[in-house]
């Protein structure tokens, strides 16, 4: 296995054949650089849907937090894809929330996933880059003041509130049905993990600050959101078919680049929460 650093504060290149990805040594590396690099990309490594779900079990406990999200199971059992194509058509608005910057299930009932796998099946000729932001980087390279001001705030994060990006305005219906799939999470801003290093918990699904003004929480959370997206602590990745990205969804934020619904771009995703080496 080779790897290459990508950024100073994000991402590694792997090389490795595939037969050999679900060894425990390559297993063991990948979680670790998870913690480290936070996205790990494995160019044009090729691989089925079987060989997918067999790394991500290898990673850890498989998620269940996408299965009841329109576009799971379309293509193969546990597998979700990301797509615009025409007969994905009822995924159309969800997958467009993907544009902005957000963390995968945190507005979900089942357990945050703790790590997302990306697959490029068929890509846009134009658009479809996703774009990924470190947030342990992020949260490091604050000033110890503006730490202070964030150790105790929390966020309340809703399904409504990244749809509102997407559509114009929400019918009474609309907000009902987004409410009730996916009710109000609280969370806090700064997320501290097991191993005691702290991230950010921020994205497009935080409506406002609990206990703030709506307005200056608003503000809070779209300042720490442009800090987390600075160069510095963001990787952008132009796919190539075959390419596989796995990313620490605990201290991670993406977003695609729109593309055209025409484009036939497809990506086949997969989870899982616990890390085996946990």
């Amino acid at each position: 296995m080779k790897v290459e650093s990508i950024k100073p504060h994000v991402g590694a290149r792997i090389y490795v054949d595939k037969s050999s990805l679900c060894d425990p040594e390559v297993v063991a590396s990948c979680l670790e650089m998870l913690e480290d690099r936070a996205v790990l990309v494995f160019p044009r490594i090729g691989l089925s849907d079987q060989e997918q779900l067999a790394f991500t079990n290898r990673l850890g406990t498989q998620g269940e937090g996408t299965r009841n999200f329109p576009g799971a199971n379309l293509v193969a059992k546990d597998v979700f894809e990301l797509s615009l194509r025409p007969e994905n058509k009822s995924q159309a608005e969800y997958v467009k929330t993907s544009y902005f910057w957000h963390i995968d299930g945190v507005t979900s009932d089942d357990p945050w996933p703790k790590g997302t796998l990306l697959f490029a099946r068929r890509i846009a000729p134009k658009g479809g880059q996703t774009e990924f932001a470190n947030t342990f980087a992020a949260y490091d390279e604050l000033p110890a003041g503006e730490k202070a001001d964030i150790a105790e705030l929390t966020a309340l994060h809703t399904a409504l509130a990244a749809m509102r990006w997407v559509l114009e305005s929400p019918s009474d219906a609309e907000k009902e049905r987004l409410t009730s799939a996916f009710p109000p999470k609280a969370h806090p801003i700064v997320w501290t993990h097991g191993s005691g290093r702290k991230s950010l918990k921020i994205g497009i699904s935080a409506d406002y600050v609990i206990g703030m003004p709506v307005a200056d929480g608003r503000a809070l959370l779209a300042r720490l959101l442009e800090w987390a997206a600075q160069r510095e602590f963001t990787y952008r990745h132009h796919w190539e078919v075959g390419d596989l990205v796995v990313w620490n969804n605990h201290a991670v934020l993406h977003r695609a680049l729109p593309y055209d619904a025409d484009s036939g771009r497809a990506m086949r995703r997969t989870s899982f929460e616990a890390a085996q080496a946990n």
